[in-house]
């Protein structure tokens, strides 16, 4: 049996006594209030009870709802929710990302049947209903009551929260940005270097010539952020970190010349060798492991930093690709526990000989042994080995565990690891427990309207420990039965501590 991923508790269809009504629950479960349902009543007749004007402007009072009852209910929503409430029929089910056997999932669909005839209303009710409307925007105190006025908000506030910026969906420059290290002069040298990619999408001769404006940038950089660059290398490491600049400033120039001859092809690749560098010397500038792991997990495999696997897996019904290999890279910076306890699994060749188990064009997930078990079975106990919910959000030092950003009541916070990249690796876990993640894996492979990079319902709801950093595209052909042949450890199997894997019995 397969652990599904869980989305949302919201968004049910209720239906008594002639009425409709579209329930919205605010996901968080401490403190929040009851669910508030918005009930439109329908009956025989062609009237509704409410006027459509006044049936519009209390659809519309939805749209400006503060957050703090929606707090991470997708914005993108509210106007179609509004529509929908003054359309004359509203059918509304929540998708489901539990595996089905030969069975659709359930799209949710709002529809006007042919067969209805349009509503009428009189004058009079329109002009209650616009007089209504001005009471509520002009605040007119009436019945003596006295008036209260508040600072008005944005409809929508939370959007500038979530997309402030086209977001990021290279694995690596994801990868890099996650590291915890805060060296400006570095990042200056990384940005225009990253930006080469979007230079490149210009179409003609334009392309070149932007990518020369980005190299130069890059270049003039590092010539001048170079003694603060070193400044932040760790000890240790700054005769490698040295190195690195010393093959990264031959690098720029090589690039340049590329870019004089014309060479558009020969672009990416050295960017790519190029940002591998400046990607090394970021995780130079790490000294030691950030912050102390709680200790009730203290005891549990963990990888103080990064590691980086081969996934070689067995395509079936792809005669131009028999075997695949996926490079992986786990972050233990930002998830410890959880990366910590797949590179054990991986060391006891736990996922080797295991098939793919859901390829459903949204996620490819396994993970789940044979037998009743939904998870690894650690034979020094004999019970299912669990790991807890694990989520770093940028701006904190550490972790929290066990909870959900929405039920921490962190609607607007997010996570230093997103569901932003193609390949987005994560634990699944059981629907209603957020400590139940053994050894079932997913990776992300698409957007949609449920998963929009940089402003999801992902986020915070499931731990993402790494990126698939290499032929993350051909994840999208596997399929269910296409088999692991193996996964095995690249580097930084020395950052795994308390590897149970070595442990007899």
């Amino acid at each position: 049996m397969n652990i599904s991923l869980f989305l949302e508790k919201g968004g049910e269809k209720k239906k008594k006594n002639g009425s409709v009504c579209l329930s919205v629950s605010p996901l968080s479960t401490s403190a929040s209030p009851p669910p508030i349902a918005i009930c439109r009543a329908l009956s025989t007749s062609p009237n509704y009870l409410l006027p459509p004007p006044l049936l519009l402007l209390f659809s519309s009072s939805l749209l400006s709802l503060s957050t703090s009852t929606f707090p991470r209910l997708p914005h993108f929503l509210l106007p179609s929710m509004a529509a929908a409430l003054a359309s004359p029929t509203c059918c509304c089910c929540r998708p489901s990302l539990r595996p089905t056997a030969g069975r659709r999932r359930p799209v949710a669909r709002c529809a006007l049947p042919t067969s209805e005839k349009r509503n009428s209303f009189s004058w009079k009710e329109c002009a209650i209903s616009v007089a209504l409307s001005a009471g509520l925007i002009t605040g007119t105190p009436t019945l003596g009551w006295s008036a209260h006025a508040s600072p008005l908000e944005p409809v929508i506030p939370d959007v500038s929260v979530l997309i402030s910026g086209p977001p990021i969906k290279d694995p690596g420059a994801l990868l890099r940005y996650a590291l915890p290290i805060d060296n400006k002069a570095v990042r200056e040298v990384q940005k225009p270097l990253e930006d080469i990619t979007d230079s490149l999408k210009i179409a003609g001769v334009r392309a070149l010539d932007s990518v020369e404006r980005n190299v130069r940038q890059a270049s003039r950089a590092l010539s001048n952020g170079r003694n603060l660059i070193l400044g932040g290398l760790a000890e240790s490491k700054r005769a490698n970190g040295e190195e690195l600049l010393d093959k990264l400033a031959v690098g720029l120039d090589e690039l340049q010349r590329i870019v004089e001859d014309r060479n558009r092809d020969a672009v990416a690749p050295k960017q790519k060798e190029l940002l591998q560098y400046v990607g090394t010397v970021e995780e130079d500038m790490v000294d030691g492991f950030p912050f102390e792991v709680p200790e009730e997990y203290s005891s549990m495999p963990l990888l103080k930093g990064r590691a980086t696997v081969d996934m070689k897996v067995k395509i079936k019904d792809n005669p131009n690709l028999e075997d695949c290999v996926f490079r992986i890279v786990l972050d233990g910076y930002n998830a410890p526990v959880t990366a910590g306890n797949f590179l054990d699994l991986v060391e006891r060749k736990f996922y080797d000989g295991m098939e793919i188990q859901r390829a459903d064009g949204f996620v490819v997930q396994t993970g789940d042994p044979e037998g009743p078990a939904e998870g690894f079975i650690d034979p020094s106990t004999g019970k299912v080995r669990t790991i807890p919910l694990e989520l770093m959000v940028d701006g904190d030092k550490a972790p929290v565990y066990g909870e959900t950003l929405e039920e921490l009541g962190r609607y607007k916070a997010q996570t230093k690891l997103p569901f932003n990249a193609f390949g987005t690796m994560a634990m699944a876990r059981d629907e209603f427990d957020d400590n139940s993640a053994s050894s079932q894996i997913f990776w992300l492979l698409k957007e949609s309207e449920l998963t929009p990079s940089n402003a999801n319902i992902l986020d915070g709801r499931y731990a993402v420990f790494g990126y698939v950093t290499e032929n993350e595209d051909y994840l999208a052909d596997l399929k269910v039965g296409d088999v692991i042949e193996s996964i095995q450890v690249v580097s930084g199997l020395d950052n795994l501590a308390n590897p149970s894997y070595k442990i007899v019995g």
